[in-house]
């Protein structure tokens, strides 16, 4: 009689269902309340979106996305939790994007066909940027663009939606004013002010702003990534010129890290080694994406022959040469660090070389960046970085306080709510509202998912005691799908304990394990030097087979693997102190 046919019990048990949480119910809004629900960026900085309803409408401001840290290995993204806006798709107008970065438009793939893909509003460059992205995703519905000014008034259902420019790193960025019954929602999104470095902002800002000077302003939302730095930030103008001096008078090859997101610097940057008769070499896919959509939005113009293949650098004189790279934060396979380590192709530095790093260091980053320095200075390189240049070479697109009490005292707001910013920034923001008069209960912090109404014919605002979500959503892939815990939970157990596999074959018959188990260990503990561990495993494998099966006709083979997992479990925290993910691996014959 031939042998039966393998039957393969592999994989985790499950265990026992947990129950299921009741609903989140959250109340319908009033006639003649306004909701504002804080979907993301007010617990961190970035995956920004916000969401206004009034009456049967709803509009969302901006959907971006951040990139996960340590906590959430092999996450691409990590997105805003939109159930709110899905369950209520049918109320959405239509969706705002304040500007082109990545923590204001990188959820777009993601969230836009789950809300009913309603119509995008930007100004060009942002829609050139949404588009570009939005090929790496073709399987998607196309999206509905319209383009907008910085004057534009618009109609979304029965809301009126007006706009106004502001500055910030990158052209075309714009604020919002939403115009309700009792007075304007107004954000500027991401902003600065182009001032003249003492705390006076220019004609051209003051003429902006002049649209606050006779309107009401019922709600503010303004951002906080600055708030905790004094004074006005540095002007942009003042960054470029000295870039260029720098451009001007360095004798040999100049390298420039900078951040891509910072286009006008880019663009800046190319203008000057144009002037000076530098060739340029472009390094890092995401500033080759953004010079290419400058160029077809028409904010930038590059002569034919002014930027060059890397493996040309040896065909110019070293001071006609200038290298634009990514990576100026120490990434690992960004372009800087990949010259750095000598993994490019092509390029490497060398003494003579002049290495321009014209961006700050992101909290969390100081060891990847110390990093990147080191092993530039290794190869004789001199280095220029913003905290040791005599001049201005970088200048961050987010106002400073002053910039912000600025912002508060031109809109004279009388509602507030602190957005774009961990929760520590938010109460800084906060406190300033009160220092400029605000009454307390006037001002609203609040969290991902926060639920705020304005009621009693726009003279009350509070937060509703419900969550319209907030939790952690995240990408994995190109894919829509969202990683689940449980899979971020193993990969941070794989990552530091480990896996321990089990593979045993039982007689369908009798219960009893036909072999010695097998046993597979990657990450856990060397196999060659703990045979005896391994020894007791196969002893105690065998064991608890047989005596879970001794009384089971049919055999049960989930219950076999949890009871398994739980005794080698015991046993191997007894003796290593270590929690692998252990995966039982049961055949049948």
């Amino acid at each position: 009689m031939p042998p039966t046919k393998p039957h393969y019990q592999t994989g985790r048990s499950t265990g026992h269902p947990r129950p299921t949480p009741p609903p989140i119910i959250i109340p319908a809004l009033k006639s003649g309340d306004i909701r504002i629900v804080t979907l993301g960026g007010v617990e961190e900085i970035g995956k920004n979106m916000t969401a206004i309803e009034i009456g049967n409408d709803i509009i969302i401001i901006d959907i971006g996305l951040t990139f996960p840290g340590e906590e959430s290995p092999g996450v691409d993204y990590v997105i805003p939790d939109i159930s709110y806006v899905e369950k209520n798709k049918h109320k959405v107008r239509g969706v705002i994007i304040t500007h082109g970065h990545l923590d204001h438009t990188g959820g777009i793939p993601y969230a836009m066909p789950k809300i009913g893909n309603p119509p995008i509003y930007t100004r060009n460059l942002t829609s050139l940027f949404i588009k570009k992205r939005q090929e790496e995703f073709a399987h998607l519905p196309k999206l509905n663009l319209n383009v907008v000014e910085k004057d534009s008034r618009i109609k979304l259902g029965d809301i009126y939606v007006r706009f106004f420019g502001v500055t910030h790193t990158i052209p075309d960025a714009m604020g919002v004013i939403i115009e309700t019954p009792y007075g304007n929602i107004v954000t500027p999104g991401d902003f600065k002010l182009d001032s003249d470095g003492n705390g006076k902002p220019t004609e051209a800002e003051e003429k902006s702003y002049s649209i606050f000077d006779d309107s009401k302003t019922l709600l503010l939302l303004a951002e906080s990534t600055n708030i905790e730095n004094p004074g006005f930030s540095n002007p942009e103008r003042e960054v470029h010129k000295n870039i260029d001096e720098i451009i001007k008078n360095t004798k040999g090859r100049l390298f420039i890290g900078t951040f891509a997101s910072q286009l006008e610097r880019m663009i800046a940057i190319i203008a000057s080694a144009e002037k000076h008769g530098r060739k340029i070499i472009v390094e890092g896919r995401s500033m080759k994406t953004n010079i290419e959509v400058a160029t077809l939005a028409g904010m930038l113009t590059v002569k034919k022959d002014t930027i060059v293949p890397a493996t040309d650098a040896g065909h110019y004189p070293d001071n006609k040469i200038l290298i634009l790279a990514t990576g100026a934060q120490g990434e690992e396979f960004a372009a800087m660090m990949r010259i750095a380590t000598k993994t490019h192709k092509t390029l490497r530095f060398k003494k003579g070389d002049t290495v321009l790093l014209s961006s700050s260091i992101i909290p969390g980053n100081e060891v990847t960046v110390q990093k990147l320095k080191d092993n530039i200075a290794r190869q004789g390189a001199r280095i220029i970085h913003y905290r040791t240049s005599e001049v201005y070479i970088h200048s961050s697109g987010h106002g400073n306080r002053g910039e912000i009490e600025w912002l508060h005292q031109k809109v004279k707001p009388k509602f507030f709510i602190p957005i774009h910013g961990s929760h520590h920034k938010l109460r800084i923001h906060e406190d300033l509202a009160l220092e400029l008069g605000m009454p307390e209960k006037n001002i609203v912090v609040p969290d991902n998912g926060s639920v705020i109404d304005i009621t009693d014919g726009g003279e009350k605002i509070g937060m509703l005691k419900v969550s319209a979500g907030g939790k952690l959503v995240m990408v994995d892939g190109l894919g829509t799908g969202n990683v689940q815990d449980v899979v971020i939970r193993d990969r941070q157990m794989l990552a530091e304990e480990g896996i321990f596999i089990i593979f045993a074959v039982i007689d369908i018959k009798t219960g009893k394990v036909r072999k010695s188990p097998d046993i597979i260990s990657r990450g856990f503990i060397y196999l060659k030097e703990s045979q005896d561990l391994l020894r007791q495993v196969r002893i105690l494998t065998k064991k608890k087979i047989e005596e879970t099966t001794a009384q089971m006709h049919p055999i049960n083979f989930d219950y076999v693997k949890n009871a398994l997992r739980e005794e080698i479990g015991r046993y191997l925290f007894q003796k290593t102190h270590k929690r692998p993910i252990i995966l039982p691996v049961l055949v049948e014959v």
